[in-house]
């Protein structure tokens, strides 16, 4: 399989540019990465973004996450292998990416209230902007199918 063309991140340098500047404020958020990474793969999984799924997927295993909490990021709600604060991210990252699924406030105060309970206003911020690029290179990986398996960088 091979991409519809180059990504448009790299089309473009001044974007490349500030994507980095977005992923440098994200590491200086505090936010821990393994848990970027969780989020990132659930976003991913499900927007069917196949090249960011493959991405995050071995991110996760270079960190040393287990199999059992990768392969259970799809079904976290039932899986004993998250903390409360991972379900609280996994949470907001859900109702983020699904923006058009709702009819109600996609981030309701309950769950804005519980996320804010675990983490600082850094990490909370570096939380929301892991959460918004990876569902921007979700849809531009799905648009110009981005194959998995593509490196970056």
């Amino acid at each position: 399989m091979q991409a519809r063309m180059t990504n448009p991140a790299y089309v473009l340098p001044a974007a490349l540019k500030g994507i980095g500047s977005i992923f440098q404020a994200i590491g200086e958020g505090g936010l821990p990465a393994e848990l970027a990474e969780i989020v990132g793969l659930r976003a991913s999984q499900i927007n069917g973004c196949s090249a960011c799924v493959h991405g995050h997927t071995a991110n996760l295993r270079k960190a040393g996450a287990s199999e059992e909490r990768i392969a259970a990021v799809a079904a976290w709600r039932k899986a004993p292998f998250f903390t409360d604060a991972e379900r609280a991210a996994l949470q907001l990252a859900e109702r983020m990416t699904r923006l058009a699924d709702r009819s109600e406030e996609p981030v309701p105060d309950a769950l804005w209230d519980e996320v804010a309970g675990h983490f600082d206003e850094k990490e909370l911020s570096a939380l929301i902007l892991t959460v918004s690029v990876t569902n921007m290179f979700n849809r531009l990986n799905t648009t110009i199918k981005e194959p998995a398996g593509t490196t970056w960088g």
